[in-house]
C-alpha cells in the first residue's frame, strides 16, 4: 500500500509539474523540434501502467496491450496532422479527447483484465497518465490557447470560485434536494482532522482532473471551435452532466445526477471563463464536492 501511495503521489507530481512553464517550454520544444518523439510518450506511459500493475499483482500482458492502444490512439490522431500550434481545433482533436475519455468513463476491457482488489487503484493510475498524456498532446505537441494550465495570475482568481460558491451551492441544495438527488443537510460525523485532509484528496483526485479533461479541454476546444456564447457553454455543461449518468447511488442510468452536475458544470465553465487558471474552477469544484460528502 505504501508504495501504490508513492506511486500515485509521482503521477501527481508530474501532472502538478507542468504549471511550471519551463517544464511546458522544455516539452513543446522537443517535440516540435523532433515531432515523431511523441510516439516516445505511448511506450513511457504504458511502462508506468505495467509498474503500476506490477505493484498491484495485477500485471498480464493482454493488459499492458490494451493501454498501449489506448495511449497510441490519441498520440495517432496527434501526429497525422503534424506539430505547432493549430489555427483551430479539428475534429481529430476531439477525437483525441474522446479516446482519453471514454475508455475510462467506461473502464473498457479492465474489468475483465484486472482483479477486482485492484480496479480502484489501477483507474486511479490510467487517470493520471490519461492526462498526463492529455498535457503532452496540447500543451507540448499541438499547443492550444485557453487551456489556462498555469498558476494563479492575481487576486480574481481566488475569490472568484468562493463567490461562486456562495451563488452556486443554495442553487445545487433546492434542485438536489427537490430531484432526490441529495437528502436535508446535517452536521458532519467526521473528525475535523479528516474533514480538513479530504480538501486535497477531493482536490487531487477529483476536482483537478475532472477540470483538465471537461474544462481546459473539451470545454476550452468546443470554445474555440463554435464561439464562447452561451451555447456553446451550456452544450459543454452538458456533457459534463452526462459523464454522470454511470453514478450512483440512484439506480442507472442516474438522471438526477446528469441534472445536478449540469447546473455545477455551468458555474464550473462559468468560472473558468472568467479566471486565468483552470485552478479557479477545480477550487470551485473541490468545494461542491467537499461540502456534498460531508454535509449531504
Amino acid at each position: 500500500m505504501l508504495m501504490q501511495s508513492v506511486f500515485l503521489a509521482l503521477l501527481l507530481a508530474a501532472i502538478f509539474g507542468f504549471f511550471a512553464p519551463a517544464v511546458q517550454c522544455r516539452v513543446r520544444g522537443a517535440l516540435q523540434n523532433r515531432p515523431r518523439a511523441v510516439w516516445a510518450i505511448p511506450f513511457l506511459l504504458t511502462a508506468i501502467f505495467a509498474s503500476a500493475s506490477v505493484l498491484a499483482g495485477a500485471f498480464s500482458m493482454p493488459l499492458a496491450l490494451l493501454v498501449l492502444g489506448y495511449t497510441g490512439a490519441p498520440v495517432l490522431c496527434a501526429f497525422v496532422q503534424g506539430a505547432g500550434t493549430p489555427p483551430r481545433p479539428t475534429a481529430l482533436d476531439f477525437l483525441s479527447i474522446l479516446l482519453l475519455w471514454l475508455p475510462l468513463e467506461f473502464a473498457a476491457g479492465v474489468r475483465q483484465l484486472v482483479p477486482r482488489t485492484a480496479q480502484g487503484y489501477l483507474h486511479s493510475v490510467a487517470y493520471g497518465i490519461a492526462i498526463l498524456l492529455g498535457l503532452v498532446l496540447f500543451l507540448g505537441y499541438r499547443p492550444f490557447a485557453g487551456l489556462k494550465y498555469n498558476l494563479p495570475l492575481g487576486k480574481r482568481d481566488f475569490w472568484l470560485p468562493l463567490a461562486a460558491f456562495a451563488l452556486l451551492a443554495p442553487v445545487l441544495i433546492v434542485v438536489g434536494m427537490a430531484i432526490g438527488f441529495i437528502p436535508p443537510p446535517h452536521w458532519p460525523t467526521a473528525s475535523g482532522g479528516s474533514m480538513a485532509a479530504a480538501v486535497g484528496i477531493v482536490f487531487a483526485a477529483t476536482a483537478l482532473p475532472e477540470e483538465i479533461l471537461f474544462r481546459a479541454l473539451i470545454q476550452n476546444l468546443m470554445m474555440q471551435r463554435f464561439g464562447s456564447g452561451a451555447r456553446t457553454l451550456l452544450a459543454a455543461s452538458f456533457l459534463f452532466g452526462c459523464a454522470h449518468l454511470d453514478n450512483g447511488p440512484q439506480p442507472l442510468p442516474n438522471w438526477r445526477y446528469l441534472i445536478v452536475a449540469t447546473v455545477a458544470g455551468w458555474a464550473y465553465g462559468k468560472v473558468f471563463q472568467e479566471s486565468s487558471t483552470v485552478l479557479s474552477s477545480a477550487a470551485l469544484h473541490t468545494l461542491v464536492d467537499w461540502t456534498k460528502h460531508f454535509f449531504f
